[in-house]
């Protein structure tokens, strides 16, 4: 009986040392959330601007209540943990060739922005600088240099930092001035391109016709450096991308762009230019844009685009041609969240956990990848981090410290310039 007895201790003994049980997705998502209540989470592209001027302005939608038609609203960014967004002030190509001024079109676009803040006050407030934004955090203990934050009392103790960016170098319409007065309004980035090449600047997605940036693309550059506004390069052609690091002095930013390695698009960034961003010490916003995620996703656009060009050419009315894609789309391959994840570590492998951050494209995107489907959604794709062993500091960098490091960088280039 002795020698049984010691045989059960023993399993007993062997059975308390065995490994925990592996954590399931609501606990990594609750481990996310923790984190996010240590340190800001800052998205680099958000077009609800946009989104709010199509539905028929800022009277016409309720931004406190959940609205299942867009995918951000307070709700959901306090669902989400957003500490800081960068609402884009997308400014269309088309303004420049229908007698608008895109400069105009931008100042709609940021006044939207400023109304929003001030309406929503008590959720939502204006940020210009990384020392804003800490202390729109609640409670915040310290400075980035210390990258010491204090947890919040509450989720509700904390407001969502509002900081713009414009989206089309076009909008300064050539002048310094403009892009000056621009940065006085609060502007912190611009997108030096978007869809089409520009007199100063090749586009990723347009004929390149200046070989990169010209010499005023490079006036323009140090300009932003001067006043501490971060140069965008999510949208530009690779000899401008090239150009930009080489010219600039501060760190470079990609608002929403992802790794061209894992999904071909020329809207993301090549492993060659990764390297280069290392150097610089700038940082890669990851875009979610399935097309920008999904290689399959990429390919069977590219099929539709090559549909809709032929029905258009038949002489298909406009209407059916775009019931024709959609219930084509809806049939084709998704995007997942585990790919998004999979192109923050590429950037990571490549460049250095510190050049990478999350730039949505939310608002700005007709389709989403799987288990990202709105704001709210952040903490999933962090918990998909930590459960592929990602270190919780590592988080706090993609979350947003390596964002807020590299606008602080600008800040500390345009103060030495002063």
């Amino acid at each position: 009986m002795r020698v049984i007895w010691k045989v059960a201790v023993g399993l007993a003994f062997l059975v308390g040392l065995r490994p925990a049980e592996p954590l399931c997705a609501q606990d990594y998502r609750a481990q996310a959330l923790r984190i996010l209540s240590t340190v800001p989470l800052v998205d680099g592209h958000n077009d609800i601007p946009d989104a709010i001027r199509e539905r028929g302005g800022l009277d016409s939608v309720d931004f406190g209540v959940l609205q299942p038609k867009l995918m951000t609203d307070i709700p959901k960014l306090r669902a989400g943990a957003v500490g800081a967004q960068f609402w884009a002030a997308y400014v269309p190509v088309t303004t420049l060739h229908g007698g608008e001024h895109p400069a105009v079109y931008a100042l709609e676009q940021i006044d939207l922005v400023h109304r929003l803040c001030r309406k929503y006050g008590q959720a939502l407030a204006p940020a210009e600088t990384v020392a804003d934004v800490e202390r729109n955090f609640t409670a915040v203990r310290g400075s980035l240099s210390g990258l010491n934050f204090e947890r919040p009392r509450s989720p509700r103790d904390s407001k969502v930092s509002c900081l713009i960016g414009i989206e089309g170098g076009h909008a300064i319409e050539n002048s310094l001035g403009a892009l000056r007065m621009f940065y006085r309004l609060g502007v912190r980035y611009m997108t030096l391109t978007h869809w089409e090449t520009i007199d100063w600047a090749d586009a990723a997605t347009d004929s390149a016709k200046h070989g990169g940036l010209t010499p005023f693309g490079e006036e323009v550059v140090r300009e932003m450096n001067r006043l501490g506004m971060l140069v965008d390069l999510s949208h530009v052609s690779d000899a401008t991308m090239v150009d930009a690091i080489r010219v600039s002095r501060a760190p470079v930013f990609y608002s929403h762009s992802s790794a061209r390695a894992l999904c071909n698009h020329v809207r993301n960034v090549p492993d060659s230019i990764l390297k280069m961003v290392r150097a610089n010490g700038g940082v890669v916003m990851v875009n979610f844009n399935p097309g920008f995620v999904s290689e399959a996703v990429r390919v069977y656009e590219d099929s539709m685009a090559r549909r809709a060009r032929v029905l258009r050419a038949a002489g298909v009315d406009t209407t059916a041609v775009a019931d024709s894609l959609k219930g084509w789309a809806a049939r084709g391959p998704k995007a997942t969240l585990s790919q998004v994840a999979d192109h923050i570590e590429h950037i990571r492998d490549v460049a250095g956990v510190d050049a990478v951050g999350l730039g949505s494209d939310f608002d700005g995107i007709t389709q989403v990848p799987v288990g990202l489907e709105d704001v709210s959604k952040f903490p999933d794709l962090l918990a998909e981090l930590l459960r592929r062993g990602w270190s919780e500091q590592d988080i706090r960098k993609v979350a947003g410290l390596n964002a807020l490091r590299v606008l602080r960088a600008a800040e500390g280039v345009a103060a030495s310039k002063r």
